[in-house]
């Protein structure tokens, strides 16, 4: 009967992988596949668990990197970060070291140079400082 438990086991552990999708507890689904299938040739409990632990432990830590590696997807910066590296246009001037403002991606920010930058010129973003850009004039 105790092959029941490892099945239950199974189905739980396959519900919270498929709710996840993490790729953690796959192995062990794949370890409680293993000890449902030695629980019929295995009486002592104790040992079917162990082997069960051990080889859910070592299929995530031999597996899992090699899997992450070929699923990996392209971190995609989607906060305020992404205007980093754009180009905007000056719709207030910009005095060294003094607050003029820039619109990029549609939006108007806040902005700082180390030099003068009249309206109208095209400007790097090289940071973020608080809520204001840095920039740069533009190439």
């Amino acid at each position: 009967m105790d092959w029941l438990f490892w099945l239950v086991l199974v189905i739980v552990l396959s519900i919270i992988e498929i709710a996840t999708v993490n790729l953690l507890t796959i192995w062990f689904v794949i370890s409680g596949i293993v000890a449902m299938i030695l629980s019929f040739f295995i009486e002592d409990v104790a040992v079917v668990s162990t082997i069960f632990a051990i080889l859910g432990i070592i299929l995530l830590l031999i597996t899992r990197p090699i899997v992450k590696k070929f699923t990996k997807t392209k971190d995609e910066n989607i906060n305020l970060g992404r205007v980093i590296g754009k180009t905007g246009i000056v719709t207030e001037e910009i005095r060294k070291n003094q607050v003029g403002e820039v619109k990029v991606d549609g939006k108007r920010w806040s902005a700082v140079s180390n030099k003068k930058i009249e309206v109208g010129s095209e400007v790097i973003i090289d940071a973020i400082e608080g809520v204001k850009l840095i920039v740069r004039k533009g190439d």
